[in-house]
């Protein structure tokens, strides 16, 4: 006969357990996402922290939700839990892919994956290919650098209000006695014209799962992007982690860039000399290795969605 195999079993948190890690999820989120609810309310920008933002469209209130990951119930409240307890519950019962249980409430897989699984199965496949790579380093962030080469020249104005820290000749100069070995398509598909022929691959949307590679800054930064696709299959915990490192990549992608980043208190990173190169290569590897814990994580979130 046929055998079937039992699904797998629901872990249980407790009410006063689960309460106080969404408790702390939402403190560090509000603290994470300070600066720009300031600004947004003040009507100014910051070129350098609202790329993840704007990039990255996720609402404040979006990162400080709480999810516990798939294969997780949230356990309800007793008859001696407190009303914000009961008022959170309550709440989450109501969020959408969440189903109840006779234990609590908990993510429904199979509603999930009716809309996102597609989605899943493919950000699965591209950060276990990403992984599986060697990482690459030495591009010097030369593809902000391809961002605003010949610009001036042409007359168009640049991506961001900053200046150029070597003017527009200087950073042409650079582009022109660099190689550049871009691998990631969401970066290449913003070279000027005149640089897009200079770039060693020529990465398409198609070919990213066999081009992502473990050392690329951007890669990197996306782990952010993947773990919101993910949505309430990632651990809240994952998913701020993911913000911290995209924010943590980003600063180093702008004082490599060619733009003069003084007015924000931070030093340039200048990749046209010996030892802006050796910071550059030393920071991307150390950001190398923290990705790859948060890419395996990322992974081990995606197999209970897809097993259950």
């Amino acid at each position: 006969m046929p055998t079937t195999t039992a699904p797998p079993k629901l872990r249980v948190l407790r009410c006063a357990d689960w309460a106080a890690r969404a408790r702390r999820h939402a403190e560090r989120a509000d603290a994470l996402t300070a600066g720009w609810r300031e600004r947004r309310a003040a009507g100014t920008t910051h070129a350098i922290e609202d790329f993840l933002f704007t990039y990255y469209p996720t609402r404040p209130a979006q990162l400080r939700r709480w999810h516990p990951g798939a294969g997780v119930v949230v356990g309800s409240p007793d008859d001696e839990a407190q009303p914000d307890a009961l008022a959170a519950y309550a709440e989450r019962a109501t969020w959408r892919w969440y189903r109840t249980t006779p234990d609590g409430a908990t993510l429904d897989v199979d509603a999930f994956l009716a809309e996102r699984g597609d989605t899943v199965r493919y950000v699965r496949d591209l950060l276990a290919a990403t992984a599986s790579r060697p990482a690459r380093f030495g591009c010097l962030g030369l593809h902000e650098w391809a961002m605003v080469y010949r610009d001036h020249a042409a007359g168009r104005a640049s991506r961001h209000p900053l200046p150029l820290r070597l003017g527009g000749d200087g950073t042409d100069a650079v582009v022109e006695g660099h190689r550049i070995r871009c691998t990631h398509f969401d970066a290449y598909r913003f070279f000027t014209p005149e640089a897009s022929g200079l770039n060693t691959e020529s990465p398409t949307r198609e070919t990213q799962p066999a081009l992502e590679q473990p050392g690329c800054l951007h890669a990197n930064m996306d782990l952010y992007k993947w773990a919101l696709k993910l949505g309430p299959g990632v651990p809240g915990e994952l998913l701020l982690d993911t913000f911290e490192l995209a924010r943590d990549v980003r600063v180093l992608d702008m004082q490599a860039s060619p733009y003069d980043v003084s007015s924000y208190a931070l030093d340039p990173v200048a990749i046209e000399t010996p030892d802006g190169r050796a910071e550059y290569v030393r920071r991307q590897q150390e950001f190398a290795e923290r990705s790859a814990g948060l890419r395996a994580r990322l992974l081990d979130a995606c197999r209970p969605l897809l097993d259950l």
